[in-house]
């Protein structure tokens, strides 16, 4: 996939608006969308792969897949690795415009979303413990999704130099970190408040 895109934006250069709509977009999307408290189960993507596997309803040790009475079955384990594979291929689709945004070197491209999927997985119990932490965390990445997708739809008429770039993206961060600190903070001096 990244060196399909890499090719298409040598090709046609005004691919570049496409990533960059698309990473607007999406960043808009992420800043407006409401929690959603329904379990896993009730996804359509869930019940679509439930309703065209055979699946059992519990685990059985390690296995992707079981028999019973001669009949071969999926396990739950198997739905969790799909979802797993189809989460990084949706993180590869949002963040390889991004990086097309500071290079079009396909190296760089592939090394860097290799290096990030590595570290968000092996990241990820740590990450799920302080989630709920840092609830303010998905505002600033939206902003800073509608910044890249902005630089890549101005890249003719402006163009910003990749540390100002760093800068603000750093600086995204480091205000919605301090953002969610002092929420935090107000409510955990809530929840000491006697009632």
């Amino acid at each position: 996939m990244i060196f399909a895109g890499s090719w298409l934006i040598s090709q046609f250069d005004w691919l570049l608006y496409v990533f960059g709509a698309f990473l607007l977009f999406t960043g808009v999307k992420m800043a407006l969308a409401k929690e959603d408290e329904s379990g896993i189960g009730d996804k359509p993507l869930v019940r679509w792969i439930r309703s065209h596997l055979r699946m059992t309803d519990k685990i059985e040790s390690e296995r992707f897949f079981t028999r019973k009475n001669g009949v071969l079955f999926a396990t739950p384990l198997l739905l969790v690795l799909i979802l797993v594979e189809l989460s990084d291929v949706i993180f590869a689709v949002d963040s390889i415009p991004a990086i097309f945004a500071v290079t079009t070197d396909p190296f760089i491209v592939l090394t860097s979303n290799l290096f990030a999927i590595l570290g968000l997985r092996a990241m990820y119990f740590l990450l799920a413990g302080v989630a709920e932490r840092f609830s303010m965390l998905k505002y600033g990445l939206s902003v800073i999704l509608v910044f890249i997708g902005v630089k890549m739809l101005i890249v003719d008429f402006y163009h910003i130099p990749v540390a100002i770039s760093l800068g603000v993206v750093g600086g995204i961060l480091a205000v919605t970190l301090l953002i969610n600190a002092w929420v935090n903070r107000q409510h955990d001096k809530q929840r000491k408040l006697p009632e």
